[in-house]
């Protein structure tokens, strides 16, 4: 959510922070402005609502605003309505402090109404301001350097955020502070960077820097110094991020999401990869001892939304297979609800950005209890990768769409991984089991290519589906947790009212919203639910149901059954989600194209959540 660029360096500011908020889009926004200074001059800031073509237009492409240092921001309404006044950046009352942020300032009100008694004034309804004035207030009070305001008022804001700062007497200089939002810097030929996240970047520099919680930092031209809440000067190693540059770009695709969809098998395969090597999974990179495993009692799988579906899949998958008690918690709900945890228990925590807020606050509340950790994320360095014990790295590259595709899948790979390999450590597998589950996880990604090949009958179908009103799909077992996601992806990017149901729960109470045309989508790959998932299918068929069913090839009495039927390679039963989450992630971008929506950038949507 938001997203946050700067420049400081030899080339114009402004059309470079432009081209790298537009690599930002992808988070969600509804707003975006430019702050450059050239020399000594006064800052210059530039804000528009809507769009970031409209900040272009203003600054005839940055070209407008002259000045080598400078920030910018893509705002998501928080704290006060979209509009150009409460957009970023904002400004202390003499212009002397300029700056942008991510995150929420909880105390806001608090610090607006001391604030306002030592004589500022306020002009928009956003935390960010509180925030900016809170600087300039102890700039001045207590006449120090950037580092010793900022340091003061990291102090006495609650709440979380990711800042970057310009003050009017340091011309040649942006700072930096971050608390549990998203922030990287990096230097590249005498220039320096910062961004909340690595696409902004990617074509600029490749050696980033992550700062961490409570940390300052000063970007010089070329230059980073970072600074501890005590203003103590701390040194930091930078990460070479190998994502490739063109990996963040269309390449020919319409969408990000169509480009996405078809980079799942390459994905898929270099995930897979990483941790099976010569027929055996290794996890020595994960940090998972044979012991480790033999001594889990319980797995906590918590998540958000896509990913949490990637754990209702897994704990069918790792009780079926491990035979470990497994529970699926939303990280929105893990924390307040107070968890009773096994002290031998297992936390994984599944983000494709690492930084999602809720999820990050789950995996805090365990670490507090002493509980070992895993995390399944995307992002190397990100937050939740540096700060759990163990860390499975999905790679998926760069993923743009705020619909998941790819990420989504890798993380289902991961999670068959540990499966697999708790099973195996745990004797609950024999060799030809493993090496056969392993066979089977290889063949994947060809299967996976073969249903993309095969899209045009779900274009023609989704085509006729642009109408709807309400979309059900149903499903039992590892098929609801597919349909979970089946109906999400659709939700999201379509804006058509769709929910995923347990088939045997249309009784109590979900038949009755079942009207003449109403299209139920059945997913039954798995072969001893198959005849009673087509029994409650039939139920809604008898109150006027339209039908599509999604199964394995083979399976072609369906026909007689639904409407539309559309086939998925058959592959053992404990992975089909990856085969069968393809089609429907194809049927809900088509839905949306046929609709004329903004397929990547859904109303309302961020793709990263950085705040609670």
């Amino acid at each position: 959510m938001c997203g946050i660029v700067g420049f400081i360096g030899k080339h114009q500011a402004a059309p470079i922070l432009l081209d790298s908020l537009s690599k930002l889009e992808y988070r969600g926004y509804d707003s975006a402005g430019l702050a450059v200074r050239n020399g000594d001059a006064d800052i210059e800031v530039v804000k528009a609502k809507g769009r970031l073509k409209v900040l272009a237009e203003k600054t005839n492409d940055g070209k407008a605003m002259q000045g080598t240092c400078g920030i910018g921001h893509t705002r998501w309404a928080t704290h006060g309505e979209p509009s150009e006044t409460n957009a970023h950046p904002h400004h202390s009352d003499d212009g002397n402090v300029v700056a942008v942020h991510n995150g929420i300032i909880e105390n806001y009100q608090e610090l607006r109404d001391k604030l306002a008694k030592k004589g500022y004034e306020f002009y928009s309804q956003t935390d960010t301001e509180v925030a900016v004035k809170l600087i300039d207030y102890y700039y001045k009070k207590y006449e120090g350097t950037p580092v010793d305001a900022i340091n003061h008022a990291m102090i006495r804001i609650r709440g979380s955020y990711a800042l970057a700062v310009m003050f009017k007497e340091y011309p040649e200089e942006i700072y930096v502070a971050r608390k549990d939002s998203p922030m990287i810097l990096a230097t590249a030929n005498g220039e320096s960077y910062v961004a909340s996240d690595v696409p902004a970047i990617l074509s600029y520099a490749r050696n980033v820097y992550y700062i961490g919680n409570l940390e300052i930092g000063r970007l010089r031209a070329g230059e980073i110094t970072f600074y501890n809440l005590d203003g103590d000067e701390i040194e930091k190693e930078p990460k070479e991020i190998k994502w490739d540059a063109q990996a963040a770009e269309k390449a020919g695709f319409e969408h990000f999401m169509m480009k996405e969809i078809h980079e799942q098998p390459k994905a898929i395969k270099d995930t897979l990869g990483s941790v099976v090597k010569d027929g055996k999974i290794d996890l020595s990179n994960v940090g998972l001892a044979k012991e480790d495993i033999e001594n889990i009692s319980q797995i906590h799988i918590v998540a958000c939304g896509s990913a949490w579906h990637v754990g209702m899949v897994a704990q069918y998958v790792i009780e079926d297979l491990a035979r470990i008690p497994v529970r699926v918690e939303l990280a929105s709900e893990f924390r307040y609800r107070n968890p009773i945890i096994d002290k031998d228990a297992l936390v994984i925590i599944i983000s494709q950005s690492g930084e999602t807020a809720d999820s990050l606050a789950a995996l805090r509340e365990a670490k507090s209890r002493g509980i070992k950790t895993l995390s399944i994320v995307n992002v190397v360095g990100s937050s939740i990768a540096r700060e759990a014990d163990n860390v499975f790295y999905t790679l998926a590259g760069p993923e743009i769409s705020v619909a998941t595709t790819k990420a989504y899948s890798t993380q289902l790979i991961a999670s068959y991984i540990l499966a697999i390999e708790f099973a195996m450590v745990r004797g609950q597998i024999n060799q030809e089991q493993y090496d056969g589950f392993l066979s089977e996880l290889s063949e994947l990604p060809d299967k996976i290519q073969k249903i993309i090949d095969d899209k045009e009958r779900l274009q023609w179908f989704a085509s006729k589906q642009a109408n709807a009103k309400d979309i059900f799909f149903v499903g039992r077992g590892i098929d609801y947790a597919i349909s979970l996601e089946g109906s999400l992806k659709l939700k999201e990017i379509s804006y058509i009212h769709s929910e995923a149901y347990a088939a045997g729960e249309l009784k109590h109470g979900t038949i009755s919203l079942i009207e003449d045309g109403t299209l139920v989508i059945g997913v039954l790959t798995q072969n001893g639910l198959y005849e009673k998932t087509i029994s409650n299918m039939v139920e809604c068929k008898s109150r006027g149901a339209y039908l599509m069913g999604l199964t394995t090839y083979g399976n072609y009495n369906i026909e007689d059954t639904v409407e539309f039927a559309t086939y998925i390679p058959k592959t053992d039963e404990h992975f089909a989600a990856s085969l069968a989450v393809i089609p429907l992630q194809l049927l809900a971008y088509y839905v949306s194209v046929a609709k004329g929506l903004d397929v990547d950038k859904p109303r309302n949507l961020a793709k990263s959540v950085t705040v609670e």
